[in-house]
């Protein structure tokens, strides 16, 4: 079964880390670049992975994390990525039912061991 994932990233190099470490895993990627896009794909589709930024345009990670896990009531696995990783910020990013906090820079070796750990 081929994995599908939805990747929200409004930082077209760490966007380019991320679809270089999921075509290695062999995930097949739909990338946006702001939180709305997300919304309206997430709105239309079923992704087995999310990877969303915390700020973005439009509409933040947080707002896309909610939307997945309280509107449509799914447990789909969300890997948040952020520079601001303060020890706050990934706190409350784990409350809120992320599966994994990657602080930036993003490496291509440290986001596949993340999406290995998260996929189980």
């Amino acid at each position: 079964m081929n994995m599908k994932a939805l990747v929200c990233e409004d930082d077209k190099v760490v966007l380019k880390v991320i679809e270089v470490a999921m075509a290695e895993e062999g995930i097949e990627a739909t990338l946006v670049n702001n939180g709305q896009k997300a919304l309206d794909l997430l709105a239309q589709n079923d992704y087995d992975l999310i990877v969303t930024d915390i700020h973005m345009p439009y509409v933040n990670g947080d707002a896309v994390l909610d939307f997945v896990h309280k509107e449509q009531g799914k447990k789909t696995p969300v890997i948040m990525i952020s520079s601001d990783n303060q020890e706050e910020v990934v706190t409350m990013a784990m409350k809120a039912g992320v599966h994994a906090f990657v602080s930036k820079p993003v490496s291509v070796e440290r986001l596949r061991k993340v999406i290995r750990e998260v996929r189980g």
